[in-house]
């Protein structure tokens, strides 16, 4: 009996001694947020934490603030709101996955991931489409037809005619690829063709495998080493696939020239800030994301094999032809395939949103079911559906309220799932299930939702096993009922509101303002002779604009380019930087920047207000801001807030 007393009075202890240590920060009507929560959060959103009271004080303001409209979208009931829910749960499913798997299967499949990373397979696939649920006599007619494909390219017949051909392949690009799906590496297939692929012999035609998207079979041309990653820059000159050939003639003369340039010494960036059509990466130097083994970026296969082939960095290509023009492609890095210790956590996430995650789970459930002392009881409660369930099921008419009785099914954890869980499930699910004997369908359904209840059960617990999934969940939920309250309180309101914004526009209208600007020809040339030789041409009347640029770019497509609009004069870099005021009319050439410019200027329009239509956009995003401030003035009247300074300053400590 003392040993008991010593027992009960050591956990009471302990759990003080942890509510002093993790101690209520935060409470919204009655609702807290401890330290270790609040930290954990504030954290996450500061790369370089400060723990200074002023600091402290900056971010709990932003955070009541985020909570409180968090708390009235609750009191609103937009926790309730179906699409809402629906979504919420969706996210829950997919960060739950991790968490439902045998972590020993899943080392095997990471190892083995990283094994695939270490290599690239260049296969062809020959695809005959299969629906999920597809009867046997289907599925038999679609593994038989591949066998006729394999034995006639077995037999000697090309591999890309026989899928281009009649009878062949049903993927729609192979009437152009003949299936050639070029390099591929791990993650970049679905995991079963990935499998297959990796497991096929080079020069070997695979047996028939399946995929959601049907039967194939494939063959290997080669496996190579990796190629790694790669990180590169490219000026482009933009020529699409459909473009007319004189425009195709133009962006090859220009990406010519450039090459002439680079190959004289022209600085890269240069380059590029004058003359490249990606306007993503134009201000980057031409910087690309990363791209090959391991990434989830892929280039077009002209593109990464002539990146690929650069040896050195600071290399540039030739001119390269893609379905978006011509590319000079310059290696910036190279990096070739980490370890497997680097890339182990990276692996482990992508497996498990990955096809493997499925091998993993079946193990899982039968751990499942030992750990929670599962009792199977189906054998009973499965007669009745044995009996009623025939092959009008196929065609969605069988309904749960049909159900006599409710009997168990089995036990886990000492809760018990019954009869009528099971028939909502078969009523939702007919058309997951393949067409076979009524007994067949009812025992494959059973499977399916028994392993499903099952990891359902367990993901009911997840949230008290482990703090960094439950932190997770309610950072979407937050983050959900956020957004829906923030568009229907602020940003659509603001933009449906038409006379509170022309109001909000009328008592704020200084706010909105031209400085002066001029309606203008730029003239952006590459050389003070090509400024001065287009000023010339623009001075004789009977030349008009068109006719002289082109006069001046015949020697180079570089010399001039062009621009009309209104400008701002402050905020118009290159207007901004005239040594002169500049004025109606033609100027005098200057240059900045390492460019030479010539102005000619229809109109000088003087600073002024802003019409309401000119300034649309501003005004609603201010008045978005407005909106947002007077609803926290009323929301921050109708909940309760208190906030802990005492446990708030001991961050950090």
């Amino acid at each position: 009996m003392n040993k008991i007393i010593v027992f009960v009075l050591a956990c009471v202890v302990n759990t003080m001694a942890f509510a002093q240590n993790d101690p209520v920060i935060i409470t919204i009507d009655g609702n807290p947020i401890t330290k270790s929560d609040f930290l954990q959060i504030y954290l996450k959103n500061n790369d370089d934490p400060k723990y200074d009271q002023a600091s402290l004080d900056e971010y709990m303001e932003l955070f009541k603030k985020f909570k409180l409209k968090v708390a009235e979208a609750e009191a609103l009931g937009y926790d309730t709101i179906p699409k809402l829910v629906k979504e919420l749960a969706g996210y829950q499913k997919q960060l739950a996955r991790p968490y439902l798997i045998d972590s020993s299967k899943n080392e095997a499949l990471v190892r083995e991931a990283y094994d695939h990373t270490k290599s690239e397979i260049r296969a062809s696939h020959i695809l005959v489409r299969l629906e999920s649920n597809a009867s046997p006599e289907d599925t038999l007619k679609a593994y038989k037809r591949l066998m006729g494909l394999k034995k006639r390219i077995e037999g000697g017949e090309d591999f890309a005619m026989v899928a281009k051909g009649k009878g062949g392949s049903e993927d729609p690009s192979a009437a152009n690829n003949g299936g050639d799906l070029g390099y591929f590496t791990a993650f970049q297939m679905v995991y079963q063709f990935e499998d297959a692929a990796f497991s096929a012999p080079v020069g070997s035609v695979s047996n028939p495998f399946r995929t959601r998207f049907g039967y194939h079979i494939l063959k290997v041309f080669d496996k190579r080493a990796a190629r790694g990653t790669i990180e590169a820059a490219h000026v482009m000159i933009a020529a699409s696939k459909d473009a007319k050939p004189e425009e195709v003639t133009a962006a090859k003369a220009k990406i010519d020239e450039i090459h002439s340039l680079l190959s004289d010494g022209a600085d890269f960036n240069e380059i590029v800030t004058k003359h490249s059509d990606d306007p993503s990466s134009k201000d980057k130097g031409g910087a690309l994301p990363k791209f090959g083994t391991g990434t989830t970026t892929r280039m077009v296969p002209e593109f990464s094999q002539a990146a690929f082939k650069l040896k050195n960095d600071g290399d540039f290509s030739e001119p390269v032809r893609t379905d978006y023009g011509f590319h000079i492609i310059k290696r910036i890095s190279w990096e070739d395939i980490p370890s497997f210790e680097v890339l182990e956590k990276d692996l482990e996430k992508k497996v498990s949103k990955d096809a493997r995650a499925v091998k993993t789970q079946s193990s899982f459930v039968v751990k499942l079911k030992d750990q929670y002392g599962f009792k199977n009881k189906s054998k009973r409660g499965l007669k009745w559906f044995n009996k009623n369930i025939d092959s009008t099921y196929h065609l969605g008419k069988f309904k749960a309220s049909d159900l006599k009785g409710n009997k168990v099914l089995f036990k886990l954890d000492k809760k018990k799932f019954r009869s009528e869980a099971f028939a909502q499930y078969m009523e939702d699910n007919y058309r997951a299930a393949r067409q076979d004997t009524p007994k067949t369908v009812v025992a494959k359904q059973y499977k399916e939702w028994e392993n499903e209840a099952i990891l359902g059960y367990e993901e009911t617990k997840l949230a008290g096993k482990y703090p960094a999934y439950k932190a997770l969940i309610t950072e979407y939920h937050d983050g959900i009922l956020l957004y829906e309250v923030m568009s229907d309180k602020v940003w659509n309101l603001a933009m449906k509101d038409t006379t509170g914004l022309k109001e909000f526009h009328d008592q704020n209208k200084n706010k909105y303002t031209w400085g002066e600007r001029v309606d203008a020809d730029i003239f952006e040339c590459n050389s003070q002779e090509n400024a001065d030789a287009l000023v010339k041409l623009l001075a004789v009347d009977t030349i008009s604009t068109q006719t002289a640029i082109r006069m001046v770019n015949e020697s180079s497509a570089l010399n001039v380019k062009h621009k009309r609009g209104k400008y701002d004069l402050v905020k118009t870099k290159s207007l901004a930087n005239a040594p002169k005021t500049l004025k109606q009319g033609m100027n005098d050439t200057y240059s900045f920047d390492g460019k030479f410019y010539a102005v000619r200027i229809m109109e000088v329009i003087p600073a002024g207000l802003k019409e309401f239509d000119e300034a649309k956009g501003a005004i609603t995003s201010d008045y978005q801001n407005h909106l947002e401030i007077e609803w926290l003035k009323e929301i921050e009247k109708k909940h309760v807030v208190v906030i802990n300074k005492e446990a708030l300053y001991s961050i950090g400590q």
